[in-house]
C-alpha cells in the first residue's frame, strides 16, 4: 500500500502543530507563524517482538572522555567564545545579519587550520570562483581545503561519509534541501530535516560541522526553533553593516560559557581581532560634552569599558518619546521613574534618548548608575568629568546595590587612565588592592552619586 501524504501546519516559533491554518498559534500565541508542512505516513507493518533492537546503557563511571579533543584555531576571540576551541563531533550554528561576516570568518577558520586538517566547504549561495576570490584575499591557499557547490543534503552527507574530512562547513542551511521532501528549500521542513541529517552524519563520524543560518526581519534565526535546540552551539554576529566592529556572542554553548564575547574589526583582509575592546569602545569620544558617562561591564571573564550617552530635550508632541539603543527599554523607564520619584527630576514632558556607543548591549545591572548619571547630565546640560567612571545597580528606593567583580573593574579603569571611580559603598569591602592612580568614591544612594555632577 502506498504511503499517505498528510498536510499539517507547524508554528515556526514553538513547533505547535495544527490540522488547519490559524492566524494565532495555539501553543505560544504568536501571530502568522503557522507554515504548511507535509508529513508522509509510512504504511503499517507487523513487527515481531524479536526484531526490536535491544537498547543498552552505560554507567556514568564507565564512560570515557579522555579522548575528547578540541581543534584550536589560533583566533583567540573565536576560541574564547567556543570555550577553548572546536570540539570534535560538535555542530555549531553561526547566524547574523546579511554581510556581517559569517562566510568571512568560516574562511578564516580554514586559513587557521588548513595545515593540520582536511576541510570541506559546502556553498549553496556562491560559485566556486567567488569563494576562490575571497579565499585569495584572506590567504587560504592549501590543497587541504575542498570546495563543493551543492544544495542536495543527501549528496553532501554521502560525500562526507566517503571522504571523512576533519571539518565541514555548510553555507548556508537555507539553501540546502532533501529531494524526497516536496517543500522548497528554506522552508521549515527542509531546514529542520537537513539540519537533522547533517547532525547525524557529523555525530556518527565525530566530525565538527559549522552551519550558517540567516536571520529574519526581527533579527531572530530564520527557520524552526528546533534547529537551535538540536545543535550544540549557537553563535550570533552583532554589529552594524556600516560600522567596522563586530561582536561574536554565544547564545548557547554545551562546551563552554555563554557569557564570553569576541570582538572583531572588519578590514579589507577579513576580520581582525580586537585585543583591547575597552580602547575600541572609547575611541572617538569627545571631551567636555554633557550626557556622557563611562561604565565598566563584565563580559565573561574580562571587564570592558563602555560609553553611555543620554540626550534629554523638550518634546514637540503631546507624549514624550523614549528611545533606547543597546540598553533594555523597560529598564530605562524604571530608572527614569526612580529619578523622578526619589530625586525630583522630572522627565515627563521631555524626550529621552539613550545610546550605548560601539554596538554594545548592556544587560548587566551594574550599568544602571552610569545610565542615570548620563541622563541627569543631559538634563542639566553639565558635563561629567572625562576621567570619571561609575558602576552600580540602582534599586527602586534610590539605593545603590553591590555588584560582582569589583576589583577587575577598577583595575581596568585604572589601566585606561581613569582617576575617579564612583561605586556602591558596599563594594569597597571587596577590594583588596587599590591602584595608586585612581580615587574610589563610595556612595550609598543615587542622590549622593548625582551630587558629583556639578
Amino acid at each position: 500500500m502506498a504511503s499517505k501524504v498528510k498536510s499539517i501546519f507547524v508554528c515556526s516559533e514553538c513547533g505547535f502543530e495544527s490540522p488547519k491554518w490559524l492566524g494565532k498559534c495555539g501553543g505560544c500565541g504568536a501571530w502568522n507563524t503557522l507554515v504548511e508542512d507535509v508529513r508522509v505516513q509510512a504504511p503499517k507493518t507487523a513487527v515481531s517482538v524479536k526484531s526490536v533492537t535491544t537498547a543498552t546503557a552505560k554507567t556514568l563511571n564507565n564512560i570515557n572522555v579522555s579522548d575528547e579533543q578540541r581543534f584550536v584555531t589560533g583566533i583567540k576571540e573565536l576560541d574564547r567564545v567556543l570555550g577553548g576551541g572546536i570540539v570534535k563531533g560538535s555542530v555549531v550554528l553561526l547566524s547574523g545579519d546579511p554581510g556581517i561576516g559569517k562566510s568571512t570568518i568560516l574562511l578564516q577558520i580554514c586559513n587557521a587550520l588548513q595545515n593540520s586538517l582536511n576541510i570541506l566547504y559546502v556553498s549553496g549561495e556562491e560559485s566556486a570562483s567567488q569563494i576562490k576570490l575571497r579565499a585569495n584575499r584572506i590567504g587560504v591557499k592549501s590543497d587541504s581545503v575542498s570546495v563543493m557547490t551543492e544544495t542536495d543534503t543527501q549528496a553532501v552527507c554521502e560525500y562526507i561519509n566517503s571522504t571523512k574530512p576533519d571539518l565541514v562547513m555548510i553555507d548556508s542551511i537555507q539553501t540546502m534541501q532533501i529531494s524526497e521532501l516536496s517543500s522548497s528549500s528554506g522552508s521549515i521542513v527542509q531546514v529542520r530535516e537537513s539540519t537533522n541529517m547533517l547532525l547525524r552524519t557529523g555525530k556518527s563520524l565525530d566530525i565538527p560541522v559549522f552551519i550558517v543560518g540567516h536571520v529574519n526581519k526581527g533579527g531572530d534565526i530564520a527557520g524552526p526553533k528546533v534547529m537551535e535546540h538540536i545543535v550544540d552551539t549557537v553563535l550570533y554576529f552583532e554589529g552594524e553593516r556600516n560600522q567596522s566592529y563586530r561582536i561574536l556572542r554565544a547564545i548557547k554553548n554545551r562546551f563552554g560559557s555563554t557569557n564570553e564575547i569576541g570582538v572583531f574589526e572588519m578590514t579589507d583582509r577579513g576580520l581582525s581581532e580586537v585585543e583591547n575592546p575597552s580602547a575600541m569602545m572609547l575611541s572617538g569620544r569627545i571631551n567636555n560634552v554633557s550626557g556622557g558617562c563611562i561604565t565598566c561591564v563584565i563580559e565573561g571573564t574580562r571587564p570592558i569599558l563602555a560609553e553611555v550617552q543620554g540626550l534629554v530635550t523638550t518634546t514637540g508632541f503631546g507624549n514624550p518619546r523614549r528611545n533606547s539603543t543597546g540598553f533594555d527599554y523597560n529598564r530605562l523607564n524604571l530608572l527614569l521613574a526612580v529619578l523622578e520619584k526619589r530625586l525630583g527630576l522630572y522627565f515627563s514632558n521631555l524626550d529621552t534618548y539613550l545610546n550605548i556607543v560601539g554596538g554594545m548591549w548592556l544587560n548587566e545591572p551594574a550599568a544602571d548608575l552610569a545610565v542615570a548619571m548620563a541622563l541627569v547630565s543631559g538634563l542639566r546640560d553639565i558635563p561629567i568629568s572625562d576621567t570619571l567612571i561609575a558602576f552600580g545597580e540602582v534599586g527602586l528606593s534610590g539605593e545603590l546595590r553591590s555588584v560582582p567583580r569589583v576589583q577587575a573593574r577598577i583595575n581596568e579603569a585604572a589601566r585606561m587612565g581613569f582617576t575617579e571611580c564612583i561605586l556602591p559603598k558596599s563594594c569597597l569591602k571587596q577590594i583588596s588592592d587599590t591602584p595608586k592612580n585612581i580615587k574610589l568614591i563610595g556612595v550609598r544612594t543615587l542622590a549622593e552619586a548625582i551630587s558629583f555632577i556639578r
